[in-house]
């Protein structure tokens, strides 16, 4: 269907013409119109495609001309410059000879794998009033907080209650989801719509089953790259970044998880998109392990309110990692071999059954490797971004089937297994900065009955990321017997 403007309203064109260069089309709000629940439902917290509607372009057209939805140009071009209006870019455009406008029309690559848009495109949002919802005692959470895990959650409290920043800067295993219940119950107590965002679909895999437990009465969506979307809003939403594109003044609560990983800390889209999705007076609360140069600056700057746990919710220090040589590994991989210190570390962790993962630097030397390791136990399973088994597999290494686990860095975070230790091959690479090799240490000691475990860098020449990832840890275990927060 084409579409053109006339008389300010957005309708289906009788001549190709292509919608002029404005950047919105809205109306005065009628309180008084019968709007329709479940247009409301579907588009409410929303920016989406107009073809992607399920619901007659007359509809659309009156819920507009009744100021309920908004129309917003997909790709506006004004005096020479391209915007995309869902994701932000003006760098990354294509254009296509189109059916639909009889023209050369320009539409976005940065975004196409969410729908394409382009110039004759128009995106809709709702403007009507939201479904309300209030959650009185909704967490059912008996578990009890330490003194640092306290006080970050009456800073998150108060950052709700007063719609505003907040930082928190807590060690790998310092029990952030626990820091965020009374304050996810103090938005729903209050009707506020949430959003958990975090950068990788591993982590909100992990999250959300957690989120029910705390709250089993509170309806949850969760969405990622191929889990269903049922295209409505819930008082509680657990995503990954990219998913935040589909939103549009959503949440009164964004709380970003692992602000500091890839590829959220990298790319200006995904974090336009946080704030995109956020309603004009709303708040936002940033986690984060390993926060970087710019998050340090803007704490010591006074940029930002935020709160550090420098201690794990069960009182024991941060395991330490050791720094352990271990020569040309990578000519012994190209010979088919392993070198003779990673084959007697692999088999002590078998004997000693002890599960473990073994962060290996690419996926290329990962499936190097992974025949060779099999040699020693064919239980042993590696996993990679590229793996069409790779939930499958991290379900199976959590259940205690697997006993040493091969990963490229996709598993640095988030991912929580008791009793686990590590060693990272290569750990001189540039893939593994300070930030990742302090997330990768985090996955040791988490649980209080075992908080303990061993932690191998092994390397051909020792690096600044390397002595800076155990300076760090070092620091953080200082601060917290300070503190007094360690047993």
């Amino acid at each position: 269907m084409l579409f053109e403007v006339i008389n300010n309203k957005l309708v289906p064109s009788k001549h190709g013409s292509r919608i002029s260069e404005h950047t919105i089309l809205e109306q005065p709000l009628n309180t008084s119109f019968n709007f329709s629940y479940d247009l409301q439902q579907f588009l409410q917290g929303r920016l989406l495609l107009i073809d992607g509607i399920p619901f007659p372009i007359e509809v659309i057209q009156e819920h507009f001309e009744q100021g309920y939805v908004k129309y917003h140009y997909g790709v506006n071009k004004v005096k020479g410059l391209i915007t995309c209006k869902r994701c932000g870019t003006q760098n990354l455009f294509a254009s296509f000879d189109c059916a639909r406008c009889k023209m050369n029309c320009t539409y976005c690559r940065k975004c196409i794998a969410m729908g394409r848009v382009s110039e004759c495109t128009p995106l809709v949002s709702w403007e009507g009033p939201v479904s309300n919802f209030v959650y009185e005692n909704s967490l059912e959470w008996d578990g009890q907080l330490s003194k640092a895990q306290a006080a970050a959650s009456f800073e998150m409290v108060e950052t709700v209650t007063k719609h505003s920043d907040l930082l928190i800067w807590a060690v790998c295993g310092a029990g952030k989801t626990e820091v965020l219940f009374e304050g996810i119950e103090a938005a729903l107590r209050t009707g506020k719509y949430i959003c958990l965002a975090t950068p990788r679909t591993d982590v909100v895999i992990e999250l959300a089953p957690r989120i029910k437990k705390a709250f089993p009465e509170v309806e949850i969506q969760t969405l990622y790259g191929g889990s269903q979307d049922p295209r409505t809003l819930a008082p509680v939403t657990i995503a990954t970044t990219h998913q935040l594109l589909r939103f549009y003044k959503a949440f009164d609560v964004i709380i970003v998880d692992e602000v500091d990983a890839f590829p959220y800390s990298f790319d200006a889209m995904l974090q336009r998109a946080v704030q995109q999705a956020k309603k004009e007076h709303s708040s936002t609360i940033y986690l984060t392990a390993t926060p970087t140069p710019n998050w340090k600056r803007k704490i010591e700057k006074k940029q930002i309110q935020a709160v550090t746990i420098p201690a794990r919710f069960h009182g024991h220090p941060l395991p330490v990692p050791e720094l352990a040589w271990i020569g040309n590994w990578k000519k012994y991989i190209n010979n088919k071999k392993l070198p003779p210190i990673l084959e007697d570390w692999l088999v002590k962790k078998l004997r000693n059954n002890r599960q473990a993962f073994l962060f290996i630097p690419s996926i290329d030397l990962l499936e190097k490797i992974l025949p060779l390791v099999k040699e020693v136990s064919e239980k042993i399973e590696g996993v990679h971004s590229r793996d069409p088994l790779r939930k499958e597999k991290v379900s199976s290494f959590r259940a205690g089937h697997i006993p040493i686990l091969l990963t490229t860095t996709i598993l640095e975070r988030g991912v929580t297994v008791p009793s686990t230790e590590v060693a990272v091959l290569g750990a001189d690479d540039p893939v593994f900065t300070e930030s990742a090799l302090v997330q990768i240490a985090g996955r040791v000691g988490r649980s209080a009955a075992d908080p303990t475990g061993e932690i191998l860098f092994f390397h051909f020449g020792k690096t600044k990321a390397m002595l800076d990832a155990k300076k760090q840890l070092e620091s953080m275990n200082k601060a917290a017997l300070k503190k007094g927060m360690l047993k």
